[in-house]
């Protein structure tokens, strides 16, 4: 049983890491309202391997502020996480939807800088995941 969620685990931790990749590539071909929607992607996926890794049968849901306080009840230090990772929940719907911005669409709306702080907190997210996770083994 511990080898399947192990794999399962590594699924999810394997395609949040090719998630922040996308996230890079994209910003460096100046699509940063995609890289920072990739960005939240990743840190979501990271979580859920994180999750998973600890027992969770199902993660529901797509806020990074609702999965951190799941992952709170295996380990208390994801506190930190969360402070950071909730910051990416704004691009989860803005970074893809032209109503969700006012007087704007996506693709206009997002610079450089908000990519570059999105790459940043998504690669955190997943550092401390790994982190965490190594540390428990």
């Amino acid at each position: 049983m511990a080898d399947a969620r192990e794999r399962r685990s590594q699924a999810w931790l394997s395609q949040a890491a090719h998630d922040l990749e996308a996230a890079q590539a994209n910003a460096a071909d100046g699509r940063h309202a995609l890289a920072c929607f990739l960005c939240h992607q990743s840190a979501e996926k990271a979580v859920s391997g994180f999750l998973f890794a600890k027992g969770a049968e199902q993660v529901w849901g797509h806020s990074l502020a609702d999965l951190c306080e799941d992952a709170l009840a295996f380990d208390q230090s994801f506190d930190l996480v969360k402070s950071i990772a909730v910051l990416l929940d704004k691009h989860f719907l803005g970074a893809r939807y032209p109503e969700s911005l006012p007087g704007g669409v996506p693709a206009e709306a997002y610079e450089r800088a908000d990519s570059d702080r999105a790459l940043e907190i998504a690669g955190d997210v997943l550092a401390a995941v790994n982190q965490r996770l190594e540390a428990g083994e």
